[in-house]
């Protein structure tokens, strides 16, 4: 199992543990965001409520499949499994239909999901940008979407 630790961990005293969210829930990490979830199913893999999914990565389960945008994944059987009469969603199966990879530490309660391979796909078909904004070198901010319809030359550099 990967070993839990945060951020500056030499801000940390060495010897004080420190939690990472409260006790019983856990904490999901996709795309540099943290959403820490207070119920979770039990089972080998990370068992969300339905209505946790948007939170979490975007998708919303409906009557046609997991959606997100414009894109439906049809679902199987093993997305929705039924524990005391309550639904969930194996986010777990769901990375592994998509083939998304993802690492756990369970014993923390900590699961870091990748990007996933479908919405990246799709970014790079339509050869549209993700939406973002930036600040010019006299602070004023610029979209992306003050361009639309334009071409855009977009470069980027960095130091490391």
């Amino acid at each position: 199992m990967a070993r839990a630790f945060g951020a500056f961990p030499e801000y940390r005293h060495p010897f004080e543990a420190t939690p990472i969210h409260p006790e019983g829930s856990v904490t999901v990490i996709y795309q540099g965001k943290a959403v820490t979830l207070s119920e979770t199913g039990r089972g080998p893999g990370l068992l969300i409520r339905p209505e946790d999914l948007g939170r979490v990565n975007g998708f919303e389960v409906k009557p046609e499949g997991v959606c997100f945008e414009d894109m439906c994944i049809p679902m199987n059987d093993k997305l929705l499994v039924e524990q005391n009469g309550i639904r969930w969603f194996d986010l777990t199966a769901f990375a592994d239909l998509l083939g998304q990879p993802y690492v756990a530490d369970a014993e923390s309660g900590v699961w870091s999901f990748a990007e996933i391979p479908a919405k990246r796909e799709r970014t790079l078909l339509n050869a549209m940008a993700p939406e973002f904004e930036v600040k010019d070198r006299q602070g004023n901010v610029i979209r992306l979407a003050d361009f639309r319809g334009k071409k855009a030359l977009i470069v980027t550099w960095s130091s490391w």
